[in-house]
């Protein structure tokens, strides 16, 4: 049967106005959308892309559809795969999107790396593995720094460290972690601009030495490698170079789909025009107002550009569509953010454009004039948190919210005293609050708990320095401990199980004494071959080992692997079966799965199931996800060998969870729900982005305007690269800050006034000596609007086997794992079934060739 693409959408109950309407219906040429917030761009992105398969048979693959997160993305396929399935049903067609380029360009980029359309022999290349940022700064700073300095002709690893820091970030320091932090978001902005060591063209002797540091760390990452490693960066630089290298590189998609535009940078936009070439088919989506990634390399010119580059690039004019109607937001929350924008000074410098679309106008669907941006009264700090803190109260109480989740309170910072002041305030009366970014991971109570048993069973490490950030660490610890102790004396059930933990610890420690005495008596080399006779015989003769440990050692099936490996002339080293004889059959992600059973941590996943607070238990799946990647870095098995001497513990301890604490690794983010229920969201105005609440509390209207970054003088300077001017930069940013920021309420928007020096940014004091704003005493909490959940569905697809059976088997145990994210303590079957669909899959598209060939 037939269908039309307004059939379907008049099934889904959309109403396209007339500028989604045409966008949607746009299909050749170059597109233009220029998107204000609340303006329904992911639909119009969703529903371009149906129009595209359904009604225009473009193949899933042939289309590139780009998003800036993994929430976008996940959103935008479940949803396409929801609507195709509509389409399906009434038509009896199927699609299959299973092979189309749809996520993050990081996750794309890795596929056009082994995408055999890109190969000119039909050969699938295999792709770098990918090390995220955590990957990155461990790859540096822990296993090349000493050598990647000595490269750079540094002779001390302090004069080094001093050296980059003041160089890169005007700071007089000795500190390794942020020469190491420095020095990576150096080597990023090189790889993001396209820039080998080689093309610096500079006499300046720091730069030198730092480029020289960046040469090794090129190296580094194939260096001494069975796989090739790269970071997202120079991910992306790898998938240019396919592009570029292959004669199908400007071919393999009809559509190239772009969202988040304005935070693209210099290599993504190479990429993108380079994959849009032969078609000409390439739409951007995003909004100007909203640039918030420059720290990351992110160029808005790319954006407000664009009609310029893309006659350059491809050499046709795109048709610009706006997007201009916010469905979000009251119509006087709309108002206040566009006129909020219009009080800068946007104009360039020669008098000649913007360096923003300066003819957009938003406009808000909503005709209601009643009041809905609100401040506070003018007071101290103190004071205002109080009355913000009791309105709060108010609207949950009198159900204005169904959720405390519904108020979200953002911050530029959420590491300052405005947010902890607030945060205070708020559960003064007794409101709990959800704050991410407020500290570190590490600190979270949770974590607090969880590592501080950690600590009473494996040990902790000795205090070394009275200052510094290493002795705040140590501080940490000490409340792990403290707080160990405080749920073991109330949980005997818990107490006992660290003292047995304890014991089996103190028995493998003995029998690796044992062990190692016998060695050194015996004046054997731990590296040599251990053979089965008489090392055996010799070994049962120690009167002080376990019977655990005799009982490994006389197990047949040992025997047999050892005498195996004798035969294969593959003999395991003394070290080896020691380590084997003296080793728990537990991991770290197991001991945490044992202690979660007990009552302190069994509470967190109760309240979760009942859903009243989600908090608790979204921290802990971060826990198992850290747990997991600690395995990775450093072991998996735990061994006598590796607790002597407190080689674990400062493994665990004071290299991996001291790394988390210096980079403020933050609390659990769900990409799908990131505010659980139960708790006042305290966002970073980053986090918000793309996010929407009934209402929103500006914790705070200051931000300091600084210099900007060394970083962006050297590219600039280098590479002879046009901008917004240095100087105004961080006006520009601040003002898309809190664009951002003022642009995500439904109902109501708080802003503070608080006395003091930081009290305001210039624009807020601007509008505060107005005094047009009602306060909140004005505003009639009864006559706002009720908070609906009317979240868009997209849509949302579950599996037969990984949902459903799941569920049915056991619905705490899918709770867990796949709503919450923990990761099983045994978990390489996953990656086993992965590696074989793969194997599959190229055995079959090589018999495929072997047909082909022999029909020639």
């Amino acid at each position: 049967m037939s269908l039309s693409i307004e059939e379907l959408w008049k099934m889904k109950d959309f109403k396209p106005n007339d500028s989604q309407r045409e966008a949607i219906l746009y299909v050749d040429g170059p597109l233009f959308l220029a998107a204000g917030p609340g303006s329904g761009k992911t639909r119009v992105l969703l529903w371009r892309t149906l129009n595209l398969i359904v009604f225009h048979q473009v193949d899933p693959q042939e289309i590139f559809l780009s998003t800036f997160t993994e929430k976008a993305a996940f959103q935008l396929k479940e949803g396409l795969i929801a609507l195709l399935g509509l389409v399906t049903n009434k038509t009896g067609k199927p699609y299959d999107i299973s092979k189309m380029s749809i996520g993050t360009v990081h996750s794309i980029c890795q596929k056009l790396i082994s995408d055999r359309r890109l190969s000119n022999d039909g050969h699938r290349a295999h792709p770098p593995v990918l090390l995220d940022e955590l990957d990155q700064y461990f790859h540096v700073y822990r296993e090349h720094w000493p050598e990647m300095i000595k490269h750079a002709g540094f002779k001390e690893i302090e004069d080094a460290n001093r050296a980059v820091n003041l160089y890169l970030k005007n700071g007089n320091n000795g500190s390794r972690h942020e020469a190491t932090t420095n020095a990576i978001s150096f080597f990023n902005r090189m790889s993001e601009e396209l820039v080998r060591p080689a093309h610096l063209r500079t006499k300046d002797e720091s730069l030198i030495q730092i480029s020289k540091m960046y040469d090794y760390y090129l190296n580094s990452l194939g260096a001494n490698r069975k796989i090739r490693s790269t970071d997202f960066s120079l991910l992306q630089q790898a998938a240019y170079e396919s592009l570029t290298k292959s004669e199908n590189g400007h071919k393999i998609f009809r559509h190239v789909i772009i969202d988040e535009y304005q935070d693209t940078n210099a290599i993504q936009e190479k990429i993108y025009f380079h994959l849009a070439k032969g078609s000409q088919n390439i739409c951007i989506v995003g909004d100007d107002d909203q640039a918030l990634y420059r720290f990351r390399g992110a160029t808005v010119e790319n954006f407000v550009e664009f009609e310029e580059r893309c006659k350059s690039y491809i050499k046709a004019k795109p048709r610009r569509i706006d997007l201009d109607i916010n469905y979000r937001s009251r119509k006087r929350i709309v108002d206040f953010y566009t006129s909020f924008m219009d009080r800068n000074d946007w104009k360039k410098d020669d008098g000649k454009g913007f360096h923003r679309i300066a003819d957009k106008k938003i406009k808000a669907k909503s005709t209601d004039k009643e009041p809905s941006v609100a401040v506070s009264s003018f007071l101290e700090p103190e004071l205002v948190y109080e009355e913000i803190a009791a309105f709060t109260k108010k609207l949950i109480t009198s159900k204005r919210v169904s959720d405390p989740n519904q108020i979200a309170f953002l911050f530029p910072s959420l590491k300052t005293k405005k947010a902890a002041g607030l945060k205070a305030a708020l559960e003064n009366v007794g409101l709990s609050v959800y704050a991410p970014r407020a500290g570190t991971f590490v600190e979270v109570e949770e974590a607090v708990a969880m590592f501080g048993l950690f600590a009473k069973i494996l040990g902790r490490p000795e205090r070394t320095q009275r200052r510094g950030n290493l002795a705040n660490f140590f501080v940490l610890i000490d409340a792990y401990e403290s707080k160990a102790e405080e749920l073991m004396k109330s949980d005997d059930a818990l107490k006992e199980y660290v003292k047995d933990k304890q014991k089996e610890l103190d028995l493998i420690g003995a029998d690796y004494d044992a062990l190692m005495n016998y060695a050194k008596r015996k004046k054997i080399d731990l590296k040599t071959e251990f053979k089965w006779d008489p090392m055996v015989r010799d070994i049962l003769r120690i009167g002080t080992l376990s019977e655990r440990a005799r009982k490994i050692i006389q197990s047949k099936a040992f025997e047999n692997i050892i005498k195996k490996r004798e035969v294969a002339k593959q003999p395991f080293p003394v070290q080896y079966i020691f380590n084997r004889m003296t080793s728990v059959d537990w991991s770290v992600l197991d001991l945490f799965y044992q202690l979660c059973g007990f009552k302190h941590f069994r509470k967190m996943f109760d309240l979760a199931e009942r859903g009243s607070d989600e908090g608790p238990i979204c921290n802990l799946g971060l826990i198992s996800q850290y747990l997991a990647r600690f395995m990775e870095k450093y072991a998996t098995v735990i061994t006598a060998g590796y607790l002597s001497e407190k080689k674990f513990v400062n493994s665990f301890f004071t290299s991996y969870l001291y790394a988390l604490f210096r980079l403020g690794e933050s609390e659990y983010e769900d990409a799908d729900d990131p505010f659980p229920k139960g708790r006042i969201p305290f966002l970073t105005i980053h986090q918000a982005k793309g996010l929407e609440f009934p209402v929103v509390v500006l914790g705070s209207v200051f931000k300091t305007e600084r210099k900007a970054s060394q970083v962006e003088h050297i590219v600039r300077e280098c590479l002879k690269k046009e901008g917004e001017p240095l100087d105004r930069i961080s006006v520009f940013d601040n003002m898309r800050t809190f664009y951002v920021a003022l642009s995500r309420p439904k109902n109501l928007l708080i802003i503070p006034r608080y006395k003091g020096t930081k009290g305001a940014s210039p624009v807020f004091k601007e509008i505060f000596a107005e005094d047009r704003l009602p306060t909140l005493k004005e505003i009639d909490i009864k006559a706002l609007p009720q908070a609906v959940d009317d979240h868009e569905d997209l849509g949302k697809v579950y599996s037969y086997t990984g949902d459903y059976l799941l569920f049915q088997k056991c619905p705490r145990q899918y709770m867990v794992f796949r709503k919450y994210g923990f990761v099983p303590s045994r978990s390489q079957t996953m990656f086993f079934g992965s590696l074989v669909h793969k194997t599959i899959e190229d055995l079959h598209y090589f018999l495929i060739q072997q047909r082909e060939s022999q029909k020639v």
